[in-house]
C-alpha cells in the first residue's frame, strides 16, 4: 500500500471528521423537514393575512443559516462544527440583511 495512503487512513482526525459528517448528515435531514414546515406555514400565513409572519421570517433565516453551516462543514468549506458543537451565533458572519415582511403582489 502506498505510504501516503496508509498514513491518511490512520489519521484519527479524518475519522473523527467523518463521524461528525455522518451525524450532521442526519441532523440536516431533520432540519430540512423543519424548513419545509416553515415554508408551508409561511404560505398559509400569506394566503390568510396577505403577508408573511415576522417571527417565522426570523426563524426561517436562522434555520437557513444553520443549514448553510452544516453544508459548509460537510463540503470541507469550514472546519467549524455547527451547533450544538459551537455557538449558534456563528451564523452572524454572513452579514445577511434582516428579513423584512413584504406585501404580496396585488395588495
Amino acid at each position: 500500500m502506498d505510504e501516503q495512503l496508509e498514513e491518511n487512513l490512520k489519521k484519527t482526525s479524518t475519522w473523527k471528521r467523518i463521524f461528525f459528517m455522518l451525524i450532521f448528515g442526519v441532523i440536516e435531514g431533520v432540519v430540512k423537514i423543519l424548513l419545509w414546515t416553515v415554508v408551508l406555514l409561511q404560505i398559509a400565513t400569506v394566503l390568510i393575512t396577505g403577508q408573511p409572519n415576522e417571527n417565522v421570517l426570523k426563524f426561517g433565516k436562522n434555520l437557513s443559516l444553520y443549514i448553510y453551516h452544516i453544508f459548509a462543514f460537510l463540503t470541507y468549506n469550514s472546519e467549524v462544527l455547527p451547533y450544538p458543537f459551537s455557538e449558534w451565533e456563528t451564523t452572524e458572519e454572513l452579514n445577511l440583511p434582516e428579513p423584512k415582511p413584504r406585501k404580496t403582489p396585488g395588495k
